[in-house]
């Protein structure tokens, strides 16, 4: 079940390269500051961090798409 916090892959895919690589960057300085508040004891949100995370997952697996060549996968098996 997707939380109302979560971006769907569709709209990640619908991004340039230059807005993903800016939002990977933002996402990137909010982990580094949960992980501060984490560790001080000022994390109020904690569900936060998962959502940063799977943001940070689905936006790698994009990039990672966009630069690997297309395959294409209707080739016949050998006998």
């Amino acid at each position: 079940m997707a939380s109302k916090n979560t971006v769907k892959a569709a709209d990640i895919r619908g991004k340039t390269d230059k807005e993903l690589e800016t939002r990977l960057a933002e996402l990137h300085k909010e982990q580094f500051n949960l992980r501060f508040q984490k560790a001080t004891s000022q994390m109020q949100n904690t569900a936060r961090v998962g959502h940063v995370r799977k943001e940070i997952a689905k936006i790698m697996t994009v990039i990672g798409e966009r630069k690997r060549p297309a395959v294409n996968v209707s080739k016949k098996k050998p006998k």
